[in-house]
């Protein structure tokens, strides 16, 4: 049996809530990375009534960590991952947690694993975001996606000049996704494998507070 994700909670920055925000963004990052890869959102996104939960992959990778191993042998990762996420959501469900109330975000392979999770889980969350990655197999992903998913909750971004995940693939894969009945918003931007400060983190800070209610 896999072990349990190791997580971070942090608050909402330095609009620190006592009780905790009702309000929670589960945060996955990518490969070669750590939860702490992210530790500046909370303050960067400044949205009042949001706490972060910044979870770490199970594998080490080169001083980092990862949830799946590189192309031809990634899918074993990713279903092992897709299991610990369910174990992770249904622990936040224990909590008291209401799935309206949470949010998922993913940076290139967290954003396959908000992808490949995302769309299969019976959850249907407040909001999911990817950034920068791609999924499996678009086909697949269609044929085995959850019914009740809402695309307007979905938004997926990438640069033009991605130089670790290729901007044609996943725009590709997009056009599939959508074309097979599943509009999400998908957004390019002039950047590399990153997150863009001047227009695409606007983009993804007004998103968040529209779907999740803060701000």
């Amino acid at each position: 049996m896999s072990e349990p994700l190791d997580i971070t909670t942090l608050p909402c920055d330095h609009f620190v809530a006592d009780p905790p925000a009702e309000k929670l963004l589960v945060v996955l990052h990518g490969r070669g990375d750590s939860s702490a890869g992210f530790h500046w959102m909370p303050e960067v996104l400044g949205l009042r009534g949001l706490d972060y939960l910044m979870v770490n992959a199970p594998d080490e990778w080169f001083g980092g960590r990862s949830w799946y191993d590189l192309p031809p042998d990634q899918e074993p990762g990713v279903l092992r991952s897709r299991g610990l996420l369910d174990a992770l959501f249904d622990e936040l469900l224990a909590q008291g947690r209401r799935p309206e109330d949470l949010g998922l975000f993913g940076f290139s392979q967290g954003c396959l694993m908000t992808l490949e999770w995302g769309l299969r889980s019976p959850l249907e969350l407040a909001a999911y975001v990817g950034v920068s990655g791609y999924c499996l197999d678009p086909a697949a992903l269609l044929a085995e996606r959850h019914a009740g998913h809402v695309p307007e909750r979905w938004l997926v971004t990438h640069g033009r000049q991605d130089e670790v995940c290729a901007h044609g693939t996943t725009a590709e894969q997009m056009d599939a996704l959508r074309a097979g009945g599943f509009p999400l918003r998908f957004e390019s931007f002039d950047k590399e494998h990153t997150i863009d400060p001047a227009d695409e983190l606007p983009l993804l800070r007004t998103f968040l507070a529209e779907r999740m209610g803060v701000g």
